[in-house]
């Protein structure tokens, strides 16, 4: 998929979010398997903590995984995101953005989201994307790649 066709997300704060973005922003998108995990913690605070700077590079950034609007709700509080966490629970943009795979853990088979980060134009263009993401550094490679747009 090179080019995303506007779909609206339900996302915390009781907001409608559109993808892509009705305000002109490039659009951070960054996939994680489930609220309140080590991994999915960690870069959800390394998003928080470079916030402004992707808002700065006049960028929204959104978590979308698929827990409830309820988990995410406590999760964003409890974590102090300065962004929104879209509620994924059907899996219509795990689907679209191809984020929905098999997985192994442990000799185990099952299908999860595979964290995966996507920066979207406002015309909708996928102008970069990340899959298989290591959270280690990886804020840092997606705002490097925001700055220069």
């Amino acid at each position: 998929m090179n080019k995303v066709q506007l779909i609206t997300c339900a996302a915390t704060s009781n907001l409608d979010v559109a993808i892509p973005d009705s305000k002109s922003r490039n659009i951070v998108l960054y996939f994680y398997p489930k609220d309140a995990t080590p991994g999915c913690t960690t870069e959800g605070q390394d998003f928080r903590d470079n916030h402004q700077a992707f808002v700065d590079a006049n960028c929204v950034v959104y978590g979308v995984s698929k827990d409830t609007l309820a988990k995410h709700e406590k999760f964003k509080a409890k974590q102090e995101f300065p962004f929104e966490l879209i509620s994924d629970e059907e899996g219509k943009l795990c689907e679209l953005f191809g984020v929905w795979q098999l997985k192994k853990f442990m000799g185990r088979e099952y299908m999860g989201i595979v964290r995966s980060t996507f920066i979207i134009s406002p015309e909708g263009d996928i102008l970069k994307s990340w899959d298989k993401v290591r959270v280690k550094a990886h804020v840092n490679e997606v705002l490097e790649a925001v700055q220069s747009l």
